[in-house]
């Protein structure tokens, strides 16, 4: 499969962590909140990063398939 441009990439990137972090910062930044910084960096990332690779970034690359590779 081509590799689409790394420009592109980013975008969809963009478009899957932004509201993945807000959302996941919403519903679990005040049980997090009083955590020291490395575990809460350990927390968010165990949540967003699987989710990330299994669910939006294949999800994304299906629908913006045409767009990423013109």
């Amino acid at each position: 499969m081509k590799q689409p441009p790394k420009w592109k990439f980013a975008i969809m990137v963009w478009l899957a962590i932004y509201p993945t972090i807000t959302l996941v910062t919403f519903l679990i930044g005040d049980y997090i909140k009083n955590l020291p910084l490395p575990l809460k960096t350990l927390l968010l990332t165990g949540i967003l990063v699987p989710t990330m690779v299994f669910i939006l970034l294949p999800f994304l690359r299906k629908i913006l398939g045409n767009w990423l590779n013109k």
